[in-house]
């Protein structure tokens, strides 16, 4: 039957329009079967049942938008727990969907935002260069983040992290930047601690001479990697860690990615003191 409101007649019947216009003692209404504009008398229209007839077919309409709502929001949370459902990482905790590094603190789960660090010259090693009859100090550089602290904290030492790279399509957009698997053993990912200097986070400490790397220091926390899922990496580490400031950072063919995973390791209230972990060999 077509669409349409109903114009309930006294006798019981109805007319289905599409629209009606009251005119004095005459309605005119467009026909929703017929599809032409016809006429009948005012006094032919039961009035109150045609405003009820009205009221139960919005009643009806809001219902059944209500129910297409539900069932759209039910289908989408569905596709989220197809994807992720598998990704349990902790007792009814699962990972959310979308590419970049998430860390576990407990039953939270924080997405770590890439920040950018920069590399300094360091004014000692240049002076002495400068000063030097002949060329052969090597230089040094250092790779620091900018700020004293980290946004996102956490005070449990323990945490796990877990990264999601986009599939392998070269027509895909990631928020990860220069996400690279060399190979196929997946994403080099270190753990670094770093050392808060003035307002820098140094991650890492370069020399060089005649443009070739001479040494790289960092001080490395050594970490576990499992691929638990296509693209899905975890990481975990052996003890907690002690309060400080901390990055992930990606080490790509041509050295350690600029752009950092960081956060930082409070104290808990009234632990006690942890000894420093020791660097990875």
């Amino acid at each position: 039957m077509p669409r349409g409101k109903k114009l309930v007649l006294k006798d019981g019947s109805f007319q289905l329009v599409r629209d009606y216009q009251r005119t004095g003692e005459r309605v005119r209404y467009l026909s929703a079967e017929r599809g032409d504009w016809e006429e009948i008398p005012a006094a032919m229209v039961d009035w109150d049942a045609t405003a009820k007839a009205a009221a139960a077919e919005q009643a009806d309409e809001d219902a059944l938008a209500k129910k297409i709502h539900a069932q759209e929001q039910a289908q989408r949370i569905e596709t989220i727990m197809d994807v992720d459902a598998s990704l349990q990482v902790a007792t009814g905790v699962f990972l959310p969907p979308g590419e970049g590094m998430f860390l576990i603190d407990g039953k939270s789960v924080k997405p770590l935002e890439q920040v950018g660090s920069q590399i300094k010259r360091d004014k000692k090693q240049y002076l002495k260069q400068v000063l030097s009859p002949i060329p052969i100090i090597p230089s040094k550089q250092n790779v620091e983040i900018p700020g004293t602290r980290a946004r996102i904290r956490v005070t449990n030492g323990q945490a796990e992290f877990y990264l999601r790279e986009a599939p392998p399509d070269p027509d895909r957009t990631t928020p990860i930047v220069k996400s690279s698997r060399p190979g196929e053993s997946g994403p080099e990912v270190e753990l670094l601690r770093a050392t808060v200097k003035g307002n820098q986070r140094q991650l890492e400490s370069i020399k060089t001479l005649f443009g070739e790397h001479l040494e790289e220091k960092r001080n490395t926390i050594s970490i576990q990697r499992w691929e638990i899922a296509p693209t899905v990496f975890r990481f975990t580490i052996s003890e907690p860690l002690p309060p400080g400031e901390y990055a992930l950072t990606e080490i790509l063919p041509d050295g350690m990615n600029l752009f950092v995973w960081d956060f930082g390791v409070d104290p808990a209230t009234g632990a006690k003191p942890s000894t420093p972990l020791k660097k990875k060999n």
